[in-house]
């Protein structure tokens, strides 16, 4: 028999962000800067978690790194 409860979504700081991307701290707040020339619309965008802290959904980070799977095959 299923369980019908949903999972809470995992949050990630950006440590675990830089891990599980590859990709440096710089980059990751360049690509999420619309003024920067490395600028990446489909990276995902932190959510606020308090005043001076910021996190990144998990599922959203996979699905950035599958895209960017997918991506290798049609350049």
């Amino acid at each position: 028999m299923q369980s019908n409860t949903l999972q809470p979504p995992t949050i990630h700081r950006l440590k675990k962000v830089i891990e599980i991307t590859g990709v440096s701290r710089s980059v990751i707040y360049e690509k999420i800067n619309e003024k920067s020339k490395r600028y990446d619309p489909t990276f995902p965008k932190p959510i606020k978690l308090s005043l001076n802290a910021v996190g990144w959904f998990e599922h959203e980070l996979i699905q950035w790194l599958e895209l960017k799977a997918e991506q290798r095959f049609t350049c």
